[in-house]
């Protein structure tokens, strides 16, 4: 074969996987139908609008709010436990992390945050654990992976930490 035929080879597999591999960036992990739904929902759009502007109390608020109607939409667990932390609220947080770790074990924003609050009560070892998940959840390196693997990086060094 010649390097021309081996190239569109090698194209036509990758954009073959980067399709089946699908989206679902950012803290949200969802996609398609779950998305639509999200966006007409006026608490969900009011609670990650809240979680913009870092207004915890209300973002906590139209969170629940959503998951009274739905407690199985992971997105909304995952940023219900965004503004616990936030608030400092690590026991509360930890659970809404875990809840949306339990419908979505997938849930890239979710491990990276969990790993994150992990870090903030001196867990290294478990922010570790969902940095390994992420690894294995990203085909390419995604932003939760390299958000939490430089948080881990900061805390190491912060505290003298050696890198393993």
């Amino acid at each position: 074969m010649n390097k021309h035929w081996i190239t569109a080879l090698l194209l036509a597999c990758l954009s073959s996987l980067a399709i089946a591999a699908g989206g679902g960036g950012g803290g949200g992990g969802g996609g398609g139908e779950m998305e639509k739904q999200q966006a007409s929902d006026p608490d969900y759009v009011a609670g990650e609008q809240a979680a913009k502007q870092e207004n915890w109390p209300q973002t906590v608020a139209k969170m629940q709010a959503v998951l009274a109607r739905d407690p199985k939409n992971a997105d909304a667990w995952n940023y219900l436990g965004y503004a616990q932390r936030h608030l400092g609220d690590m026991d509360a947080s930890f659970k809404s992390y875990g809840m949306a770790l339990q419908i979505n074990p997938k849930h890239r924003g979710a491990h990276e945050y969990v790993g994150e609050a992990y870090l903030k009560v001196g867990r290294l070892d478990k922010a570790e654990e969902h940095l390994k998940a992420l690894d294995k959840l990203c085909f390419f390196p995604c932003e939760e992976y390299s958000e939490l693997k430089e948080k881990i990086a900061d805390y190491r060094h912060e505290h003298g930490e050696a890198a393993k």
